[in-house]
Parts: C-alpha cells; structure tokens; sequence
C-alpha cells in the first residue's frame, strides 16, 4: 500500500500517478488521508500527553499517604479515575482512526510510475519491440480448439463434466506438452539465477491482504467454504509472502524465485469467440519469477526480468511483441508493468502471455518486507514478479503457428522434453 512519509514527501507525483490509473478525485482522496493522518497524529499526542500526565499523578499519592494527607490522596484518586477514562475514550478514538486510515490506504491502488503512458484501455499501450515473423499459414489452417479436437489431445467436454466451463483435460500428446514447457521453464529460469521453490497452492487472507489481492480481487479468486483459505491466481501469491514480516539480510538481495504451480481464477464476464478454446481458464499452468530488490536496483531488474522473458518466446520460435501498458490498463498493485504477446497466426490475433511487473515499495509495505541498509536504517524492499510463462496461450500459439496440413510440429527446443518432434 502507499505510504503516508512518500505522500507528504511528493503529493503531486502520488496524485498524479493515481490519476493515470483513473482515480476519480485522486487529489481530493489524498487530501482527505493526509488530514485522516493529522487526525490520528494529534489524537496519538494527546493520548500520550493523558498517559504521561496520569504517569506522573500516580507518583503523587505515595508522597501524599507518608505525609497523612489522605484528602489530598483521595484527590488526586479522583483526578487518577477522571484521566483513566479520558485514556480510554482516546485509546478507542485512536483505534477507529488507525482502523479507518488502514482501509482507506488498502483501498488505493499503486501510484503509477512517470513513465508509464497515460491512457484508459488496452488500446493506449505502447508497443516498444516487436520480434519474430509471423507464418503464413494456408487457407486451410485451423484455430487451436479445432486442431486440439482433430488430434484428440484437449477436451474441454470431460473437463466441463468434471469441474465445469474453463477447466480442460489434457490428454497424451497434450498432456506431454504441457510437461515439458513446464520443465523447460524450470530448467531456463535455474540457469538463469533464479532458485526454484515449491509453495502452497492454497493461501490464506494475510497473504492476500500481503501481495494486494485482497480487498481488490476477493471476487476474482476461489474462496474455500467454511475457511479463511482462498485457490491461488498465480504463485506470486505464496512466493511473495514467504517474506512476509522479514528483515532479509543486505548481503542475500537480490533474492530471484521461481515456481511452478497451478493457478485459479473466476474469470468472471464474456465466454464468447473471443475467449474460445484456450483463450480464457479458470484453471492453468504458469510459471512465475519473483525477485525483490533494494529500490534503487528494482527497474534494472524489471528490465531484466523482461529481457529474460523474450529470450524464452525466442527459443519456443514465436512471434512476440513487448508492451508497455498504460495506466488505465494496469493491475493495482503495480507502479509498471510490461506484457508480453505472441500472435496467434490461426486466430489473427495477438495474445498476452505474461505481464512483468514492478511494484516498488508497495507489497513490501503491507508484507513488512524490509532490509537493514547499511547494517543500520531499517528499508523497505521492492518487489516484481512475471509470467514465465503462463502456458495456454502459448500452448494455443505453438499448436496454430507450427501446423501442416497432415501434423503440428513441436519446437526443437521442447523435443527433448517431449520425446516426439511432431503431434499427428
């Protein structure tokens, strides 16, 4: 969440990158937190004054006894009982605000960033590279949903008897595909750096209040009945919250993760052509990469961070752009965020598959995620995190970009991990 020390450092900054992610009246909400702050600031005072006050009364009634002045005791009894309850109205006036204050900070998203474009949809993000050509496919090709039921490998029938809409089976070759990206993933990540952790796929509402999908996304996420437990949207979730309430050590940042995991999501609107086939799950395979960092090292490392996504779209033989997403267009937890698309040549289309993201201080905030700077000045990390890489839409793109007319060939780079060069 944001804090109130940047706030009342650079209001207009804060309330300007609000306005980019279109907070209505941004300038007025900041000032009613700010003057919320005053509030509690001044009731704190005066809270503190009442105790100090009460502290050095109590002191008076000993002397007093010794000396036989039993009046001027049972005097200041009555001064004790009259600062006691003014503690207590205090104490419960300050508690409201502090509770108030924390649900007001909750309830803003992060400040963009400077950079990021100023815009209102998806329509308004920037292209900054582009990479790979597109195939020429014939006039015969098919649309992955159609392509996953000619080479029986998905079927989106068993899954919809099974769970519901949104969650396929794989099968034989389709399931082997999904392995070996899934390896793939784990294994290019390790060489780059990153240390592979295993998390819970469960979370509970202090690692969503963490992270920031609580309150913003409650309905978007799979609640478990009768538990304070909820199904992950992607592993940043547990990644990130395994450094909750942590001082991590100067010496050990940055700290570079990686994880594998099954991810849940409502996905709640439109299941028209545009979500068809694996276009939209409520259930799917993605691999993510956490690092947190020392602020002034956090956009190198989103740059490289997003480098290193590239480097896997180039292995897999897919065409790709890189966007960088307009302040309308970003999630609420981040100061930046680059998506990353591959076009889908069956569907003539461009398809995110992944989002890398920079949240600054923002997460380590709500985690207490800090550093000892220097050994002495206690700091708040910042944290990113990016799909690497989320696998339906990679899955959908592999299988309309490398198809024939007699079979889909499998990309060089996973034939080891699949065993077979070509679906038929």
């Amino acid at each position: 969440m944001l804090r109130i020390a940047d706030i009342k450092n650079d209001k207009e900054k804060v309330v300007s990158g609000l306005e980019k992610k279109r907070i209505v009246n941004a300038a007025e909400q900041i000032d009613a937190l700010l003057a919320l702050d005053e509030s509690r600031r001044n009731t704190q005072l005066e809270s503190d004054s009442v105790l100090n006050e009460l502290n050095s009364i109590s002191k008076q009634i000993g002397a007093l006894m010794q000396k036989g002045d039993k009046a001027g005791a049972e005097k200041v009894k009555v001064q004790i009982g009259e600062l006691k309850s003014k503690s207590k109205v205090l104490q419960d006036q300050l508690k409201s605000i502090e509770a108030e204050l924390l649900q007001t900070l909750y309830s803003l998203p992060n400040s963009a960033h400077e950079k990021v474009p100023t815009g209102t949809s998806s329509e308004d993000n920037a292209v900054v590279l582009e990479k790979g050509k597109i195939p020429e496919l014939s006039d015969a090709a098919l649309p992955h949903w159609e392509l996953i039921e000619k080479y029986d490998i998905i079927d989106f029938n068993l899954g919809n008897k099974i769970s519901g809409a949104g969650f396929p089976v794989y099968k034989g070759k389709g399931a082997k595909i999904q392995r070996a990206l899934i390896n793939f993933f784990l294994d290019e990540a390790t060489k780059a750096g990153f240390e592979e952790v295993q998390t819970p796929i469960v979370v509970n509402s202090d690692s969503g209040y963490g992270t920031g999908q609580l309150p913003d996304k409650e309905g978007q996420m799979y609640g478990i009945v009768d538990s304070n437990l909820f199904l992950i949207p992607t592993a940043e979730v547990p990644i990130t919250n395994i450094y909750r309430d942590v001082i991590v050590k100067e010496e050990d940042l940055p700290i570079r993760n990686v994880g594998y995991t099954p991810c849940f999501r409502r996905e709640a609107g439109s299941w028209g052509a545009h979500v068809r086939g694996l276009n939209r799950l409520h259930q799917f395979d993605k691999v993510e990469i956490v690092q947190i960092t020392k602020p002034e090292d956090s956009y190198k490392a989103l740059e490289g961070m997003c480098t290193y996504v590239e480097s896997l779209l180039e292995k897999l033989e897919l065409p790709f752009r890189k966007l960088l997403l307009c302040g309308g267009d970003m999630g609420f937890t981040s100061a930046m965020t680059y998506d990353m698309e591959v076009y889908s040549a069956a569907q003539k289309k461009w398809l995110e598959v992944s989002s890398v993201s920079n949240f600054e201080a923002y997460q380590a905030n709500r985690l207490k995620l800090r550093y000892k700077e220097d050994g002495k000045k206690i700091t708040l990390l910042h944290t990113l995190n990016g799909s690497a890489l989320a696998l339906p839409r990679i899955v959908a793109a592999i299988l309309e970009n490398n198809q024939t007319d007699e079979y889909i060939s499998v990309p060089k780079v996973l034939q080891k991990y699949t065993g077979f060069d070509r679906i038929d």
